[in-house]
């Protein structure tokens, strides 16, 4: 029996089995859930859901055993910004001749004693993409106070889509349910994800409960129900997150072996060294990374030759990024032609990443594959292989001692560096002469936004000019690389100014360092002119040209789940500031010092001094790690905004003596 104090993720053997259909409550609404005006527990929500159950069972259809899905969900709608909850989309699956149907639909929005049906020919069906089908209505008359209430029945013959449940969502709930029954030649693997307890987790076996026929005897079936209560909305931050998905309150299913009727049994979660075995004879997986001779014979004999491993690998590296366009797709298992794909010069991840690995292995410097998931798309799981979590390929090499990661999608990344996209903490490495393994990704740790600018002032006619040189570093340099490549220069400077104070801040000339450029780092020079600084007989300005943060990304008042950074940066800004004849120093800032832990994970200190004629400005950030744990939010977000505001909220004066 599955009880709370076993691990929730586990394995069971269960009984054939048979679930009753939901009880048919629609169209039931109490007197308190006309009346609400707003949630309580979240008086800012401008929705909450009142009501939602799902029921998952296996039933015999025109004698096949197909798993059914039903669902029930009423929405109170308390202002206009939550109309979008009133769009409502429904996936259907297919395969070959085998389909997902929907059934039994009904949808009405309820205002008082007035009822608005959604109908048949207000549900529009839409190809998503080669293996999905949607099916969209939006609710009919929505207004404030609108209940929005609708129901289905999914007949899927696909047994891996009992998925499970998604307790939590961007609005909250004030109750969530989710039953179902697992036949006993069903074995699925499952997981609670998300930080919140399950308000009923009970399982409990139903005797004789299911009769397919033919059959004589009936099975026994767990029936399994889980429940959550007072559900608060999971409000993602785009900035410094990795997927919702490793995050928001749900229950996975994964199955992992079907025992037939007739006493054979399918496996679908197999170990590792099963993996390892089938995808070195996989016909897209380890024959596309056996096409040495074809590389071979396709890219000129020096590439493979010339030069020690190191120098080998980064020309190859570099031939591949300019070889090949990439078509924005992360492709997946089944879909890799390397050698299609090398004649297009284009293709998808795997096939530029594993061409790359074919080269690599070509010039005798040993690469392997190595699976990932992108940040988006959530972590895999370590446990047993998930083949569906991997959405992307990298090439994993050593070379004098040292790991290297490599993807030769973009072509503005240095040798080493990943795209932001595939940072996301570990993959598995196919070694396909031994056995695969876990490898972290560890991101490149010299990512550096540098400003230093000198400026002195001329009071008779009313203006400062200064020079300003900006370094950047790492991450920061491929940003500017790509800025650079996308604007022209004359756009280019426009964006600059408009980055700096209003219409005081004017570039007067700019040059771009190419001799110590180089695609690790990009330094650049500007001169430029302060206009209208005086004010009387006081000069007034902000020393900030350039603004690393125009607001504090952290705007949520609780987060709980962790923030990631992907990789390290630092920020550091200095002007020096020579104090104008006939002037003194009227006012100057307060210097800072902040630290997130003892270790200076995340490290903050701001200062002003003056010396002689000079003031000399200090901004410095750096972080230093890379992921925190949620109960670190609050100090993020409160050093954050300090640099914000003493970004933009800075102020240098001098007055007349």
């Amino acid at each position: 029996m599955f009880l709370r104090s076993i691990p929730f993720i586990c394995c069971l053997l269960l009984s054939f089995f048979g679930l009753a259909q939901m009880p048919d409550t629609f169209g039931r609404l109490s007197e308190s859930e006309k009346k609400m005006e707003r949630y309580e527990k979240d008086p800012e929500a401008h929705a909450v859901v009142l009501y939602e159950r799902g029921d998952n069972y296996f039933k015999v259809i025109d004698n096949r055993i197909l798993l059914v899905k039903e669902f029930h969900k009423k929405i109170k709608i308390f202002d206009e910004k939550a109309f979008k909850e009133g769009t409502i989309k429904i996936y259907l699956y297919h395969k070959g001749a085998s389909t997902e149907k929907l059934a039994n639909i009904k949808a009405v929005t309820h205002n008082g004693a007035n009822q608005y049906n959604v109908l048949s020919q207000e549900i529009f069906n839409k190809d998503e993409t080669e293996r999905w089908r949607s099916k969209t209505f939006t609710f009919p008359k929505m207004e404030k106070g609108s209940i929005l209430e609708y129901k289905y029945t999914i007949t899927t013959p696909f047994d891996f889509n009992f998925e499970g449940w998604r307790f939590q969502s961007n609005i909250p709930k004030i109750y969530s349910e989710f039953n179902a029954s697992i036949p006993g030649n069903y074995v699925y693997n499952r997981a609670l994800k998300g930080s919140l307890a399950l308000s009923t987790n009970d399982a409990k076996i139903k005797k004789d409960c299911f009769y397919v026929p033919g059959y004589p005897e009936g099975a026994d079936c767990e029936v399994l129900k889980y429940t959550m209560k007072d559900i608060p909305a999971f409000q993602m931050e785009e900035d410094y997150s990795l997927s919702e998905e490793n995050y928001i309150s749900q229950i996975e299913f994964e199955l992992s072996e079907y025992r037939h009727l007739d006493g054979t049994t399918s496996r679908y979660t197999k170990s590792w060294k099963d993996v390892d075995k089938e995808f070195r004879s996989d016909k897209d997986i380890g024959r596309q990374l056996l096409k040495k001779g074809f590389f071979e014979r396709n890219v000129p004999e020096k590439l493979l030759t010339e030069g020690d491993p190191m120098t080998r690998a980064k020309n190859i590296y570099k031939f591949v990024q300019n070889h090949f366009n990439w078509n924005e797709r992360y492709a997946s298992y089944g879909t890799a032609r390397v050698k299609d794909a090398f004649d297009a010069k284009k293709g998808n991840a795997w096939e530029i990443n594993m061409s790359l690995i074919n080269l690599l292995n070509a010039a005798d410097i040993k690469t392997d594959l190595m699976m990932i998931s992108t940040r988006n798309n959530g972590l895999p799981k370590q446990k047993h292989p998930v083949m569906n979590d991997f959405n992307y390929v990298l090439a994993k090499t050593t070379i004098d001692g040292q790991d290297f990661l490599l993807d030769a999608t973009d072509k503005f990344y240095p040798f080493g560096y990943l795209p932001y996209r595939t940072l996301n903490h570990y993959g598995r490495v196919m070694d396909f002469k031994n056995e695969s393994y876990w490898q972290d990704i560890v991101p490149m740790v010299k990512n550096k936004f540098q400003v230093r600018a000198s400026i002195k002032f001329d009071p008779e006619a009313e203006k400062a000019v200064g020079v300003m040189d900006v370094l950047t570093d790492g991450y920061n340099a491929i940003s500017q690389r790509k800025r650079l490549k996308r604007l022209t220069k004359e756009a280019y400077l426009d964006e600059m100014q408009e980055d700096g104070e209003e219409d005081t801040f004017v570039i007067t000339d700019y040059k771009k360092n190419d001799e110590r450029s180089t695609d690790e780092r990009v330094m650049e020079r500007f001169s430029f002119e302060l206009e209208d600084v005086a004010q009387g007989d006081k000069l007034y300005f902000n020393p900030f040209l350039i603004h690393f943060f125009e607001e504090n990304p952290f705007k949520l008042d609780n987060r709980s789940y962790p923030i990631d950074f992907g990789y390290p940066q630092k920020f550091r800004y200095q002007i020096n500031i020579e104090v104008p004849e006939g002037y003194k120093i009227k006012e100057l800032p307060e210097n800072k010092a902040m630290s997130l832990d003892e270790a200076k994970s995340v490290t903050y200190r701001f200062s002003c001094d003056h010396k002689q004629r000079n003031v000399l400005l200090s901004f410095d950030l750096a972080l230093n790690g890379t992921y925190f744990d949620p109960a670190f939010y609050d100090l993020l977000k409160a050093l954050f905004k300090q640099a914000v505001n003493d970004q933009k909220n800075t102020f240098i004066i001098f007055e007349k003596v």
